[in-house]
């Protein structure tokens, strides 16, 4: 198996780290990512020496703020946060809107290149093994 960076959005996220905290053992996983989510116990990434990068929207209202905050002990003190400013929590995805989610205050189309973007810088610091 080559090495890979792995990430989601929302529970996505959560199952990733999972993977991640299993495979970074064999040193099979170069960055982690997440996108409007953490970490669980279980994706337990604090001895984790790659990078990884956590995307938020300021306007996020699924992401559970307590819960969050709480997660950032799974995380290596390398974690990069980055926040979209006027991105929601449906925003990291393009499934229309969410129940119980704020308003963004840009379109669904901006907030998509913001995360590609960071995405890609984030990516471009990584060193990849190819098969």
């Amino acid at each position: 198996m080559s090495t890979v960076v792995l990430g989601g959005h929302s529970l996505g996220g959560v199952i990733a780290s999972r993977a991640a905290s299993e495979l970074s053992q064999e040193n099979k996983v170069k960055g982690v990512f997440f996108l409007a989510s953490y970490p669980d116990e279980k994706g337990n990434l604090q001895s984790f020496e790659g990078p990884v990068l956590s995307m938020t929207g300021d306007h996020d209202d699924v992401l559970n703020e307590k819960n969050y905050q709480e997660a950032k002990q799974f995380l290596p003190q390398q974690t990069e946060y980055q926040t979209i400013i006027g991105g929601n929590h449906a925003g990291f995805g393009s499934y229309g809107p969410q129940k119980g989610d704020g308003k963004s205050t840009i379109t669904n189309q901006q907030q998509q290149i913001k995360i590609s973007e960071t995405l890609i810088q984030w990516l471009q610091t990584i060193e990849m093994e190819m098969p």
